[in-house]
């Protein structure tokens, strides 16, 4: 069947674009409700965090393997198990009543979960011809890029006016309807039953992933290398690793063929798909509590006000796949990056006090910026790879997606307690009987040191203030992520507009 031949199109687009927003909605849906499940599960703040780690590091896990699953039991049939997984997990997670629990559940979500975003893209690149990829490629990203950031606007809202549960509870509506389009109206494909898994490749990089998180989500917790199981879990990351890589160019049939590594525009793609994605998520982790804790926003008002971030990514999406056959995609995400820098520059300046219109402005410029980088991405990650590569490319792009924002969660949320613990320190450096400002008028009777009120007042007062310090310097070390993948644009080529609507994939330059 050509791809100008598919049947019910538009549905399959619906379909497909309802799992991504699942999938992609349901990394951030949890941020503003953390708080919320802290109390009903009896956890601490970092072991709290764990709620979003979990599902980010299952899902980098088990996208990987997607590809062959895909080829070995059908796109349609994979589709559908994992959509209905998803969804029976999601339910799973709703009804949790231990945090043991709800990492186990958000474990098996995020294992369920990881197929639906490469699914969905390499199912539009199939379905849809070349010179139309661009505007496909835009209505896909709009879901991966804005299911993200309204997550916290649902989420806040879900838990201000229903319960913190219901976070996990929507899907059940939206999966169904899901798994009834996909059943009806997505071709089934064809099948391999003779196709045999990479176990030996599979297994040695879910190690390499899963040990790296370990140490990043412990570190804090453990004082890092001193701890012998910060040093094991960074000596088997690092094997892993090692023994994935090795493998995989020596191996008869790895699971991740290397000739997808030789393509430049593909491995500039995956480099810049994840310092990207480091910034998607860590920076909406970020802003959640700081818009509650610091700012003293409402649930529901914290999670309004992070919306129009996606609103300048929807926008931004829309523009890119408009204009993306006539302009160079790679200027388009020049211009995009350097949007990201300067949001986060201006986040880095921010005060608990800043007014509404600067955060909005400043976040729908983020928003803007992503959806400039990641629409032209997309595109030209694929423009050079050849079609039989297409699946394990969607699935390999998804991993490093899944590892970027687990791994900018972990850092910015380690960065910042320590942070906060080396402003703390400085500050409170500046508290002591010599302090004339100390010493008489109001601030002498509520803040004197020396007595035990006024000693936990200032602390109070000195680390609220160590914390502000701390997100605007967690926000700089992020402008670092924003500013690196410039130096990958001159290595990607640039796509052009094929000659005719049979042409397999985008020409080069």
């Amino acid at each position: 069947m050509t791809q100008d031949a598919v049947p019910h199109r538009a549905l399959i687009t619906g379909c497909a674009m309802v799992a991504t927003l699942m999938q992609a909605l349901d990394a951030t849906i949890a941020n503003v409700a953390l708080p919320y499940m802290q109390g009903s599960l009896s956890a601490s703040a970092d072991e709290i965090t764990w709620v979003l780690t979990s599902y980010v590091s299952a899902a980098a896990i088990m996208t990987a393997p997607v590809g062959w699953l895909a080829t070995r039991f059908g796109r349609k049939n994979l589709f559908i198990v994992s959509l209905a997984g998803f969804t029976a997990t999601s339910m799973m997670c709703g009804a949790a009543q231990t945090l043991t629990q709800m990492v186990l559940f958000r474990l098996l979500q995020g294992m369920c979960g990881a197929a639906l975003v490469p699914l969905s893209q390499a199912t539009l690149l199939d379905i849809y011809p070349a010179e139309r990829r661009p505007a496909a490629m835009a209505i896909w990203g709009i879901g991966v890029m804005v299911g993200p950031i309204l997550g916290p606007t649902l989420g806040g809202y879900l838990t201000e006016y229903y319960n913190w549960r219901w976070v996990f509870y929507v899907n059940l509506p939206f999966g169904i309807l899901a798994i009834a389009g996909l059943l009806a109206f997505l071709p089934k494909g064809d099948s391999n039953a003779r196709l045999r898994f990479d176990w030996i490749g599979f297994a040695v990089l879910a190690v390499a992933i899963g040990a790296f998180q370990l140490m990043l989500d412990r570190g804090e917790d453990q004082d890092w290398f001193t701890s012998r199981e910060i040093i094991t879990e960074a000596v088997l990351a690092g094997l892993g690793l090692y023994l994935f890589v090795v493998h995989m160019f020596t191996a008869e049939k790895p699971f991740l063929p290397p000739a997808i590594f030789r393509d430049r525009n593909f491995a500039a793609g995956m480099a810049m798909m994840f310092a990207i994605c480091m910034v998607l998520l860590a920076s909406s982790a970020l802003l959640a509590p700081y818009l509650q804790n610091l700012a003293n926003y409402p649930v529901d008002t914290a999670g309004l006000a992070m919306a129009p971030r996606g609103i300048g990514t929807m926008a931004a999406m829309i523009l890119a796949g408009r204009i993306g056959a006539r302009v160079d995609q790679r200027k388009m995400m020049a211009v995009g990056l350097v949007a990201m820098s300067w949001s986060l520059y201006d986040m880095s300046l921010w005060t608990p006090d800043v007014s509404e219109l600067r955060l909005i402005v400043t976040i729908v410029v983020q928003g803007f910026g992503m959806g400039f980088v990641f629409n032209p991405l997309t595109v030209l990650a694929f423009a050079t790879l050849a079609p039989k590569l297409r699946g394990d490319g969607a699935a390999l792009l998804s991993l490093f997606r899944n590892i970027g924002s687990a791994i900018g969660i972990s850092v910015t949320s380690f960065s910042l307690a320590q942070l906060t613990q080396v402003s703390h320190a400085d500050l409170a450096a500046h508290i002591t009987p010599f302090n004339r400002l100390l010493q008489s008028g109001a601030a002498g009777h509520f803040l004197n040191p020396a007595t035990a009120a006024g000693a936990s007042v200032l602390d109070v007062a000195i680390n609220r203030q160590a914390q502000i310090i701390a997100y605007s310097d967690d926000y700089r070390l992020m402008i670092v992520a924003t500013i690196a993948p410039l130096l990958l644009l001159p290595l990607m080529h640039r796509g052009r507009r094929p000659p005719g609507p049979a042409a397999a994939h985008v020409a080069m330059d």
